[in-house]
């Protein structure tokens, strides 16, 4: 097996390259192991492709970084029968890690080595591909603020998403959209947001499909109706530690349910 460590210098808030080159130092010539440095966005993506083209060996891809490295290097893996994908989680949310208890599970290098591989579920979006969680409406507003700040001091880091769902609550709080689940529809046109999930977390901290599996074929759908900012404020901490989906309280707001696919219409610029 080829160990192949795809580096994001750029994830998270601290560059992890150092101790990632101490860690793997020890090992000598007993593993046949290299190095990548991503330096551009979807680098990483073409970087896989290519290798996994011109290479038959089984190679382990390991994403270095957070969930959007991970989300590159899964996207260059997928239809390479000789490719497999891990994690070193030092980004900012480390948000699909969470699914096996959190990024200290994912930041030992003898660990992920000595891994036992477990075939997982993708969703497919156009010719992309999630690992983690689809989302769309109050979110798409969270993510792109997110992107902007995630570097910047105070509201960067752990904080970026929390301070995209402030700019949210001022423009993401309507939004129009029909979603269609294995062919039929199961919302009247507008909603805050929705999520298809694979695993379980968004955000750093917001468990938002509390009972996704990654492995059983089936996407977790939530979707919550449009409501007040003071009602989405007094229900976020419910939302946050994954108890809506049976907290009486959303009862009114919230459509759930699961579904092999899905079919968004929105208009354009959506």
């Amino acid at each position: 097996m080829k160990h192949l460590f795809i580096i994001n210098p750029l994830a998270g808030r601290v560059n992890h390259e150092t101790a990632i080159l101490e860690s793997l130092k020890k090992y000598g010539d007993t593993i046949d192991y290299d190095v990548y440095r991503t330096t551009a966005p979807k680098d990483a993506t073409r970087f896989i492709r290519q290798y996994c083209s011109e290479h038959s060996e089984d190679t382990c891809f390991y994403a270095c970084g957070g969930d959007g490295t991970f989300n590159e290097v899964v996207n260059g893996a997928v239809g390479f029968d000789n490719a497999y994908v891990s994690v070193y989680a030092c980004g900012s949310g480390n948000d699909f890690v969470k699914y096996y208890g959190g990024a200290e599970n994912f930041l030992n290098i003898d660990n992920l080595v000595n891994g036992t591989p477990h075939k997982i579920d993708l969703i497919k979006i156009g010719d992309k591909y999630s690992v983690n969680v689809v989302d769309f409406g109050f979110d798409t507003i969270v993510a792109t603020t997110m992107i902007k700040v995630k570097r910047k001091p105070i509201i960067g880091g752990k904080r970026a998403y929390a301070t995209g769902v402030v700019k949210a609550l001022f423009t993401g709080m309507r939004n129009k959209c029909t979603l269609k689940v294995d062919g039929k529809p199961i919302n009247d046109g507008e909603i805050l947001l929705c999520t298809l999930g694979n695993a379980q977390f968004v955000g750093g901290s917001f468990r938002c499909s509390p009972k996704a599996s990654n492995d059983d074929g089936m996407l977790e759908v939530c979707i919550i109706d449009p409501i007040s900012r003071f009602k989405f404020l007094s229900l976020i901490g419910e939302y946050t530690a994954g108890k809506h989906l049976d907290n009486p309280k959303f009862i009114d707001i919230l459509k759930y349910t699961r579904c092999k696919s899905g079919e968004v219409s929105a208009p354009e610029g959506f």
